[in-house]
């Protein structure tokens, strides 16, 4: 019986695009959790999997030259928050790096999130949910909510005017309505930077 779930996940595996990120709950509906489990532990072994961290798999894409194409920390907490119908944010050092505010790669890469609070490591590396207000996912657009966050990690008095200058040139690419609307939920400090460029 085990044998023929291995089999069959392998299958529906097989039918996904290389890159994929997996987790037992993908594979509910072919047996129970334990059997599913151990399929998965099985297929890593045969190196048909790559196991990222407990209970996250990567169906492996590879590279000519690169060997193995990891997927990026963000990519991975994305695929978490799809599989758990859970909104996320990143905060800190993320929004200011995908930003440009700062080359700093971080070590502890925090999301808020409305789903459950919790820490994953992944190789040397930790994604971490923590839980926040509806309030702070009620943003609507992508670049609006890095640049709050953002900004709130920089703090009010040591925003310079070249972070100033960056930060307009995003706010450029986002739709005026947004902008309005997501400012109406950032501190006043911040509302002020987004409204004035």
């Amino acid at each position: 019986m085990t044998k023929s779930v291995q089999a069959r996940i392998e299958n529906e595996i097989e039918s996904m695009k290389r890159g994929s990120i997996l987790f037992p709950s993908n594979f509910d509906d072919m047996g129970n959790v334990e059997v599913v489990k151990k399929s998965l532990l099985r297929l890593e072994k045969k190196r048909f999997l790559i196991r990222l961290a407990h209970g996250i798999y990567l169906y492996p894409k590879q590279d000519k030259l690169l060997g193995i194409l990891h997927p990026t920390i963000e990519e991975i907490a994305v695929a978490i928050a799809e599989r758990d119908k859970a909104r996320i944010i990143p905060t800190g050092t993320t929004a200011l790096n995908k930003l440009g505010l700062s080359t700093q790669i971080p070590m502890n890469v925090v999301f808020l999130t409305d789903g459950a609070p919790r820490s994953i490591v992944v190789g040397k590396r930790t994604i971490k949910f923590k839980r926040t207000s509806p309030k702070n996912l009620a943003v609507k657009g992508e670049i609006t909510s890095l640049i709050i966050q953002a900004l709130k990690e920089i703090g009010k008095d040591n925003v310079t005017a070249e972070q100033l200058e960056k930060i307009k040139i995003h706010l450029e690419k986002e739709k005026q309505e947004i902008i309005e609307h997501d400012a109406k939920l950032a501190p006043v400090w911040i509302s002020k930077i987004m409204k004035n460029n």
